[in-house]
């Protein structure tokens, strides 16, 4: 990788972006499915603020699925060169903030519904600790220190 914006071996950020943004297509993929399809005969089934409430729940797992995506695409341009470090560290490159989901609201919600909800939630919540520590071990690499999570890649690197 050319000129990282953060403190992390090549090999592994791009196995962590591979595999969280396939992670993110086929979790893009299983919401179009159920809310598109599935989820209208569940929807049917539930209460009238209840269905506005799953109404609402889709359009932030499709809010949080992009957001993820268009980061890890973000990423992936970085390791092929297509966008400097400089670049990537813009805000417009960051990930985008998603509503948080009431876990309350979403009680009487069917399985396959919650799953999709929590699942999206998850990814979400994973991409944006791995964001933070990649620009925090980016901050610690310009101020001269190094976390002890980049100090113990280093020596597993160099045992390799």
């Amino acid at each position: 990788m050319r000129n990282a914006p953060y403190v992390l071996d090549a090999g592994l950020h791009r196995r962590l972006v591979d595999s969280l943004y396939v992670e993110a297509m086929v979790m893009a993929d299983e919401a179009r499915g159920y809310f598109d399809k599935l989820g209208a005969v569940d929807r049917e089934n539930l209460e009238p603020m209840q269905r506005i409430l799953f109404s609402c729940e889709s359009l932030k797992v499709t809010t949080r699925l992009m957001h993820v995506i268009a980061w890890l695409l973000a990423q992936r341009a970085w390791q092929r060169g297509e966008i400097d470090s400089e670049a990537l560290a813009d805000e417009r490159f960051r990930l985008g903030d998603a509503a948080a989901t009431d876990g309350e609201s979403i009680a009487a919600f069917p399985f396959a519904a919650k799953a999709l909800i929590e699942g999206s939630t998850d990814l979400y919540d994973r991409v944006a600790r791995f964001e933070t520590q990649m620009i925090a071990g980016r901050n610690s690499a310009h101020d001269g220190r190094q976390s002890p999570a980049q100090d113990l890649i280093d020596r597993l690197v160099r045992s390799l």
